[in-house]
């Protein structure tokens, strides 16, 4: 059911630090080739930082805990894979299929294989207007449930970034913004919100890491990484375009887990590719400081 690589099984053999990467980036958040493309370049800045990338998804029922090369290109070539999260990746395994994990889902298979850190591009949350819609990500949930420290870019803008933070607090999650006193707004280094937390160095978030689990305390930890400040797009010049695709989104009735794949797609449009070329390098940042803190934990 779980499956390890040859460089997965060596590095926990030789107590080597591993970060693990999701694959819904790649199968519903970039277009082919550009997917393989920064799964590729992902893995090798993790590789380059000193630790060992472990990709995860899910192929004919099995876990892969960091997948090889060909089994990254199946991924990033298939159509309509099913996107995995905590509810469905019991049904993927049982029904023998393929599925790419999302947040919650990527955050079970690396707390199964004994991996303490997982970067990914931003995590989900509270949607707007989910006061009527009860639109919540199980995200949430599942920082609160699963020791894994997720390193992001913060929650993805077209959330309510409020309320996610809101939320967070409530289940316990800490969440620490490197180096910056404003929450990050994935795309945006600025949102109008005060970080909760601040640390300035992978051993600090390392040690925080360390201390939290010697008191016993559940669930994960949320690292907001601002995007570079040469790759951000400023978020008023995203706002009118956010604004439009989640308006869309409702006369189209689009709902669930299909709603973040229709706005990225629709906003890479609406910004001329800029949202998608920001996408690449807040998570090829984020690669670089998840390594760092792996390596930290190890020291």
């Amino acid at each position: 059911m779980l499956v390890a690589g040859d460089a997965i099984e060596e590095a926990r053999a030789r107590g080597r630090p591993i970060v693990a990467l999701e694959t819904t980036i790649v199968t519903h958040g970039m277009p082919y080739p550009q997917n393989l493309e920064t799964a590729r370049n992902v893995e090798r800045i993790v590789r380059e930082s000193g630790a060992i990338p472990a990709t995860i998804g899910v192929l004919d029922g099995n876990i892969h805990v960091g997948l090889d090369d060909a089994q990254l290109e199946r991924l990033a070539r298939a159509k309509n894979v099913r996107k995995l999260s905590r509810a469905d990746l019991p049904y993927a395994l049982a029904a023998g299929i393929d599925g790419s994990t999302t947040v919650a889902a990527t955050m079970i298979c690396a707390h199964l294989a004994g991996i303490e850190v997982f970067v990914t591009g931003g995590i989900g949350g509270v949607h707007r207007g989910a006061e009527k819609t009860f639109d919540v990500s199980a995200d949430l949930e599942e920082l609160a449930r699963t020791a894994v420290t997720v390193v992001c870019a913060g929650a993805k803008a077209i959330l309510d970034l409020a309320k996610t933070l809101e939320a967070l607090e409530t289940r316990g999650v800490p969440v620490i913004c490197y180096g910056t006193d404003e929450f990050p707004a994935f795309w945006s280094r600025s949102s109008g919100l005060p970080a909760p937390l601040r640390l300035d160095s992978s051993a600090e978030i390392a040690r925080f890491i360390a201390i939290k689990r010697d008191l016993g305390l559940a669930g994960g930890t949320v690292v907001a990484n601002p995007i570079p400040q040469s790759k951000e797009i400023p978020a008023n010049d995203l706002r009118p375009h956010i604004e439009a695709v989640i308006e869309e989104a409702r006369a189209r009735d689009i709902a669930g887990k299909d709603v973040t794949p229709y706005l990225l797609e629709r906003l890479a449009a609406l910004s001329g590719g800029r949202s998608l070329a920001a996408n690449v390098a807040l998570i090829e940042n984020n690669a670089r400081l998840g390594a760092e803190i792996a390596i930290a934990l190890r020291a």
